[in-house]
């Protein structure tokens, strides 16, 4: 009752707001629009139309802007539409006062002109920052970091350290961290702000500093950077140069963002499409994206349409054999999917490791035994007692039991080679794995029932 209540109350503020826009109460509208959260200042500018959103480019100056453009959750290729809303300059000046690392973003998903008449109208200073980061290549830790942090000199004292970050700090996207250099910018050392405050004024850095330093490379992948981050529970990771100078850092923030793009992205992969649809999605963008995936299944699938007319005399034979092929390539096909979620999860998360690999492979073989030889049994009963075949109900028992056992092991050692040869093992997952396990599984039923057609027929 309480959630219903709290979203009743957003849509009143949400009629409200759009009404004192509508009106022109520009005082009003800003006093009661900032006492939102920066969130849900996102999501109303997000859910109005067009028309509204001009009465909040006239109301709100660009730097008011570009805290609201910062938290907004929409599709990447949606960025350009909103920014062609906004005059030119507006759209410049809004982009140079957001985070380095979310301007980048957004400038990343537009076109080389349309990305260089908003960089033009802006200050050199600015435009360097943002070429630096835009020079990095895609999911990389230089991509994803912002050069926006506070660096001291280890030979500094606590006191010019605390000069420093206070003057620092506004533009800085976190403090809770404060990085130490050499004279040459080298990443010596990291202090919290705890330290820095209990610590006496006159004490050198050096003496203070933890020397210990877990860093990323800006060449290191995104994923690897979140599996750090993860691990050790930070706030934000220095990225170094391949000469070790500081030159940015990536914030708990952007990896949270990072994780859910991974996460969609492999479960896109094991679904067999390119990404996961937005529900505004157009029906032929969405159709565009899958059909590949679906046509180059469909040229699989027909081997498992061969392999059964092969196999035409003992089903001509005995026809009550076509009637379990379902329930062998479905048993089959769910057994390699739960080993291959367990695989992949492993790499993904970095529990497996070269040891661990083959630890996985004999666990999955017993696991694939044991599962095996109980479903076979299962059905062995069941198939007598519906049948009254213990022949037929032994041969579909054998199957399935050999079946789950061989998509237990494909499903888990694929993924393995897959991620061996540098390929994310997602793509290679899902579908593959099923049209697999249905090619083996009726291989493996019928070449049994061939061999044992004297005794069923």
């Amino acid at each position: 009752m309480r959630e219903n209540l709290n979203d009743t109350a957003v849509e009143l503020n949400e009629e409200f707001l759009k009404e004192l826009l509508q009106l022109d109460h520009i005082e009003e509208f800003r006093e009661n629009f900032f006492t939102l959260h920066e969130y849900d200042q996102a999501q109303f500018y997000e859910k109005v139309g067009p028309d509204i959103r001009q009465k909040i480019y006239q109301f709100l100056s660009p730097q008011e802007m570009a805290l609201i453009f910062e938290a907004l959750e929409i599709e990447d290729d949606e960025y350009e539409a909103y920014l062609n809303e906004m005059e030119t300059s507006y759209a410049a000046g809004m982009l140079s006062y957001m985070n380095t690392d979310d301007a980048v973003d957004v400038l990343n998903e537009l076109d080389e002109d349309h990305r260089d008449s908003f960089l033009e109208m802006m200050d050199s200073e600015t435009v360097e920052e943002f070429h630096e980061l835009l020079a990095y290549a895609e999911y990389t830790a230089g991509a994803i970091m912002t050069t926006e942090y506070v660096s001291i000199l280890e030979n500094s004292t606590v006191r010019s350290a605390m000069a420093v970050l206070r003057k620092e700090a506004p533009n800085a996207e976190t403090i809770y961290y404060v990085f130490v250099v050499d004279d040459d910018h080298r990443l010596t050392g990291v202090l919290s702000l705890r330290d820095l405050i209990i610590s006496n004024e006159d004490t050198i850095i050096k003496e203070i500093m933890k020397e210990r330093v877990v860093f990323a490379k800006v060449t290191d992948d995104q994923e690897s950077v979140a599996q750090l981050i993860k691990d050790y529970n930070f706030l934000a990771l220095p990225v170094v140069s391949e000469n070790n100078e500081l030159v940015g850092i990536i914030t708990v923030d952007d990896i949270i963002d990072v994780i859910e793009e991974e996460a969609s992205d492999d479960y896109s992969k094991l679904a067999g499409i390119s990404d996961v649809d937005d529900v505004d999605v157009n029906p032929f963008r969405a159709a565009r994206k899958r059909l590949p995936w679906l046509i180059m299944l469909l040229f699989l699938g027909t081997l498992t349409a061969s392999l059964m007319s092969r196999f035409e005399a003992t089903l001509d034979q005995v026809a009550l054999l076509a009637l379990f092929i379902p329930l062998i390539s479905g048993t089959s096909g769910n057994s390699g999917t739960q080993a291959l979620a367990v695989a992949v999860r492993g790499i993904a998360t970095g529990e497996i490791d070269g040891k661990n690999k083959f630890k996985l492979l004999i666990r999955e073989i017993c696991t694939g035994l044991i599962t095996g030889i109980v479903c076979g049994i299962v059905v062995v009963g069941i198939i007598y007692f519906w049948q009254h075949s213990l022949i037929i109900g032994l041969l579909v028992g054998a199957a399935i039991c050999c079946s789950i056992v061989v998509a237990t092991i494909a499903g888990s050692f694929i993924p393995l080679l897959i991620h061996k040869l540098g390929v994310d093992p997602a793509v290679a997952s899902g579908p593959f794995i099923t049209t697999l396990n249905d090619i083996t599984s009726i291989l493996i039923y019928l070449g049994l029932a061939t061999t044992l057609i004297s005794q069923i027929s």
